[in-house]
């Protein structure tokens, strides 16, 4: 049985990944979608081991020492992070395992497991990209302007990256990872 092969995708907010993403795990069951493990509480209707890995930040913070991680970050005083355990045991299974992160934690990966395929998912255009967010209506303009600073630092380190896709549209971008995919495997 052939290994599988970890893919970590990363690209700002707004550029579409969970859609391209979502697409191709409906249509490829050769993949699978790793969770991430939090310190945060659940909100209704998680449940732990479906839609994170719930842990008490002491139980966390031993994993960190321990280095079961591939990545892991604080954001608003929670810790989130990629445990690495599940992720082996997909690719000894046989799944290409998908990660979807941020750029701080896939470049975090990037030194620990150079054998990741690493992908960016880009916006046509920053103007775009600013479209996409304020179209969405959920956050005030103050979130939205703070979302953009920080896709200008994501998109800088864009060439650290295997693939750069650029999500014009979700159907091109699909197809385009597809062919990723299939010359790896």
């Amino acid at each position: 049985m052939r290994k599988g092969t970890l893919y970590v995708f990363t690209g700002p907010s707004g550029a579409g990944k969970g859609t391209v993403l979502g697409r191709l795990l409906a249509e490829d069951d050769r993949l699978f979608f790793s969770i991430s493990a939090t310190t945060r509480a659940p909100r209704p209707g998680e449940q732990n081991g479906v839609h994170y890995y719930f842990l008490e930040k002491a139980d966390f913070e031993n994993r960190i020492a321990q280095g079961a991680f591939l990545e892991h970050a604080q954001y608003v005083g929670n810790y989130y992070g990629t445990l690495e355990a599940p992720v082996n045991e997909k690719l000894d299974e046989g799944f290409d395992v998908i990660l979807e992160i941020e750029v701080q934690g896939a470049m975090q990966i990037k030194k620990k497991r150079p054998d990741a395929v690493m992908v960016f998912i880009a916006p046509p255009s920053f103007e775009e990209l600013a479209s996409r967010l304020r179209g969405r209506g959920t956050e005030n303009e103050a979130k939205v302007q703070k979302r953009l600073e920080t896709a200008k630092g994501e998109l800088e380190q864009k060439d650290k990256f295997d693939y750069v896709v650029v999500n014009d549209t979700v159907d091109r971008a699909v197809d385009e990872i597809k062919g990723i995919l299939a010359s790896r495997r």
